[in-house]
Formats: C-alpha cells, structure tokens, sequence
C-alpha cells in the first residue's frame, strides 16, 4: 500500500518545495478562501518514518481559520488546494515547517515533514467591515446571486447572545424589518446586504458593531455595556424589493409580486392599472380601476398622482407593489388641505401597458400625423391653461419631425408649417410659464426660417420686454409694424413698450437729481 501511495503522481505547490500527492479526489470544484474556517483530519510524521501525531487519536476534526497565521505555513498553502472530501499526502519542506529550529522535542531543526490530510469541510468566513468588527460565518450557503439593497425590506429569524451564552435577543418564528431603519444593531443590516435568499450565518460582532438604533428595544440586556462580543445566528428567509424611485426618498417602491419580462411604461405609455390610495390612519381615498375594467391612463400626463405616476414607469407587467408618496406629491389628489408631513400608501398593480410607437420606426406620413395628433393634444391643453404639459406636447411634437430629410417637397412644406406652429405655441407655453429666454429662442428659431413671421416677432418682443431688453423689443416691434401696420396685438405691445420707457427715463431723471443733490 505505502509504495502504490508514492506511486501515485506528485504535483509542486508554490516555489519552496512544497508538494502534494492526491488519494482521493473530493467531491466538488470549491475550495476554501483565506479567513475560512476548515476542519481536517490528519496523521503527520517525519520524512524517516517515525510517526508521532494524529487529529484521529482526539476523536474530532483539527479546526482552524485559513492563510490567518494558525498553523504552519505549508498548511496554509496546501489546504487552500483542497476540496470538500480531499484526501491528500504533502511533503512540506523545513522553511514551510519548523525551519532550522524545530519544535521540541517532537519535531527536530530542519526536518520534512509528511502529512496525511482528508478535508472534512469548511465555513466560509468574510470580514464584512474589514477591521474584524463584523465576522460572518457562513452555515449554509443561499441560493442564487442576488442580495438585499439598502432600502429592502427582510425577513429573517434570529438569535443574539453574548459569549457566555446568554441570550439577549431573538425573533418570534420570523421577523421583518426596513434595512433603512435597521434592527437591534447595526451589525444585522450590513451583514443582510451580504447574504442571499435561504443562507444562514453565525455572526461574531465586535463592541463598537453593537451600539442599538435609537428607539429599539428588542434586547433584554444592555449589550452595550459590554465590551464582549455578541454572537447572532441568523437566517435570512426572503425580502422585498424597496425602490427609491426619484433617488430622494420622497416615492418609495416596495415590489409585492414580480412582474414578467424586463421592458417598463415610459413618458406617453397607455398604463391600464388598478389601485387603492390610502391614508397614514388606513382610510381610504381614491380607488380606480378593477380586474374587468383595468383604470387606462397616460403615463406623465397630470391624470394620476405624479409620486404613483412615476413609480408605475418602474414597474414591469403584471407586477403588484406599494407606493409611499410624500406630501410634496400630494396637491390635487384630494380636496382639502394636508397635513405638512402626511404621506399616502398606494397598492397597486400594472396589468399592462403599450408605448408609444417609436419615431425612428414610423414612415414620413405616420411621423406628419403623429406631430398634428401631438400639436392637437398640446392647443387643448393651452385651453385648460395646463401650460407646462402643454409645452411638453409641442415639444414632442416637433420631435417627430424635426430632423427628418427623407420628406418629398410637399410633406417639406407641411412639415415646415407644422414646426413653426409647434415652436410658436410652444413660445406661448413659455411665456405663461415665465420662462423667457427660452420663448426668445424658440421664436428666433422660426425667424431664422421665416423673417417676416409677425407672430414671432410679437412673441419675441414680449420676451424681450419681460427681461426688460427695451432695444431689441423696440426693434422686433418696430419691424412687425412694418409688415402689418393694423396688427392690435402689436400695437398693445408698442404701448406697453412706451409705457416702460417712460418709467424707465423718469427712474434715471431721480437718479441723476439725487446725485446733483448730494453733491449740493
């Protein structure tokens, strides 16, 4: 038997003479991380022969925690190589063993030594904050890849007790808690965000780790008026996906049920949905849409809560969730006032969905009929004086259009009058909204393509007038009058324009009169 051993094939480890011979294959492709804890069976003796130490004569395995220093150097690097099941023979040199020294008065200076090891298993161990604060012991390994987020909601089951074994915390059967808020201490959050759905972990927590979140009083002892460690077994059973839907924590998602697929509702999708909103106290306030008759809306036009709205195009088909939404996104969907820090819950559920047809996937007269049907929703919105969305209307209904060359000379001609209506209504939208500089643009755009357009020189003078740049509206006014001498809207303007000149000349006169005085 001892000579079909040193038969068998030898491979090298490393470059200081390290070597290992195979006996028994393990049983899977892992192998163990440094900080891992592995227990092994083994029987060592010296290159001579001489036989004179064995883990089968303690009745249990060796334990210790890999590549940390705990043992020789050559079982560090050798058991690293090993699989679950691995039987193997090193022959580790001096300088990977006792070196010139030896360990009296069993092993002698400069001896070779001849190690018979099966690997019985290992825990993975992860530093999780990396100054040992935080140690996690895997028990049982998750499944699939996927691990909690920050703002999820958990499941799990857990006991806490300090080194002595007293226990100083656990769950009733389950438990399930916000990561925002966290649980007992700060250590049960971070170590969560590392596990996956079905793990199990032992947790080796350091002092400073256990300090509890304000407010908790899940303990049974001050654990904090130690400075002992706190051991926590815990299993994570599942969570819910938490979505900060605008990054602020204003709308905030939680996923009940996955939805199917991976494309989601954008600006202009029809969304058939159905919800229930409901108060802080429960009540609830608005209800629409059924299983037979889904609520059909579009998606970002003001007909829904804007908070929902917006988590709805996070959503995938089918797919069911609550939705918090602060007060800031509350105005108009009840009448009366809120209070300052109210927010509501919404269940909802996405039963389907269709976009909009992409521009780039339409033909010219499609694109022609897309721009008007959006040019005709954006004049009905002027009408209910809703002017921001309006303005987004106009602005996609140029878009159809805009950067088209593959127009024959008739479609050009439409197309060209279409824009400049949509930019000159869109000019309008500006103006109610206060924006300026940008109706000014919009309305030079036309120009650049029709100078004689009186609208937009009308428009553009009022800009101009509105950030008080007297000459350049005098100038456009001036050359609408030009065109159409009668125009009443421009003459209104030229009034207005004259008024303010006026206050403006008899500002600089008190002005100049103060600083005569002064220098009296």
């Amino acid at each position: 038997m001892e000579a079909e051993i040193w038969c068998l094939p030898e491979v090298k480890i490393g470059n200081h003479g390290l070597r290992k011979r195979v006996l028994h294959k393990g049983n899977s492709w892992k192998t163990p991380f440094p900080g891992d804890e592995v227990e092994v069976r083994y029987t060592l003796r010296l290159k001579d022969g001489e036989f004179f130490d064995s883990s089968h004569d303690k009745g249990t395995p060796f334990k210790f925690r890999l590549g940390q220093g705990e043992v020789i150097r050559g079982w560090d690097e050798g058991i690293a190589t090993m699989k679950k099941g691995e039987r193997a023979i090193f022959t580790v040199p001096p300088e990977m063993a006792y070196g010139e020294i030896g360990s009296p008065p069993t092993v002698p200076p400069y001896a070779t030594l001849i190690f018979d090891i099966e690997m019985v298993s290992w825990y993975s161990i992860r530093d999780i904050t990396g100054d040992g604060g935080i140690l996690k012991k895997i028990m049982r390994e998750g499944e699939g890849w996927a691990t909690p987020k920050d703002a999820d909601e958990v499941l799990v089951k857990y006991v806490a007790s300090t080194e002595d074994g007293i226990i100083v915390s656990k769950s009733d059967e389950e438990l399930e808690f916000s990561l925002t808020d966290g649980y007992l201490c700060p250590a049960m959050s971070k170590a969560v965000k590392t596990m996956r759905k079905g793990e199990k972990a032992e947790l080796s927590v350091k002092f400073s780790y256990c300090s509890r979140y304000p407010g908790d009083a899940h303990c049974n002892n001050d654990i904090t008026a130690t400075n002992s460690k706190l051991t926590i077994d815990l299993e994570l059973l599942s969570w819910k996906n938490v979505i900060d839907v605008m990054g602020d924590k204003k709308i905030l998602k939680k996923v009940i049920k996955m939805g199917d697929g991976f494309d989601r509702p954008s600006e202009g999708s029809l969304a058939k949905v159905i919800y229930i909103g409901r108060k802080d106290d429960g009540t609830i306030f608005e209800c629409k849409g059924t299983p037979e008759e889904p609520f059909e809306y579009i998606c970002l036009e003001e007909q829904i809560n804007e908070g929902l709205d917006r988590a709805v195009m996070t959503m995938r088909k089918g797919e069911q969730a609550t939705v918090k939404v602060s007060s800031e996104f509350l105005h108009g969907t009840e009448n009366g006032k809120w209070p300052p820090r109210a927010s509501v819950l919404y269940e909802i559920m996405l039963i389907n969905f269709a976009k909009e047809k992409s521009f780039w996937k339409m033909d010219t007269q499609e694109k022609l009929e897309a721009c008007q049907s959006k040019k005709s929703d954006g004049n009905a919105l002027f009408k209910a004086g809703r002017f921001e969305l309006a303005s987004k209307k106009y602005e996609k209904a140029s878009k159809y259009i805009e950067f088209d060359h593959s127009f024959n000379d008739d479609e050009k001609s439409l197309a060209s009058s279409l824009l400049s209506s949509c930019s000159l209504n869109n000019a309008a939208c500006k103006l109610k909204l206060g924006k300026y500089f940008e109706a000014s643009r919009l309305c030079t755009k036309v120009l650049e393509v029709d100078p004689c357009c009186v609208k937009a020189l009308f428009r553009r003078s009022q800009s101009y007038l509105r950030t008080s740049d007297l000459e350049k509206a005098e100038a456009d006014i001036k050359r609408a009058l030009a065109i159409d001498p009668n125009n009443r809207e421009v003459r209104l303007v030229y009034q207005e324009l004259k008024d303010k000149k006026r206050q403006y000349f008899r500002q600089e006169a008190e002005i100049f009169t103060n600083i005569l005085s002064s220098m009296g």
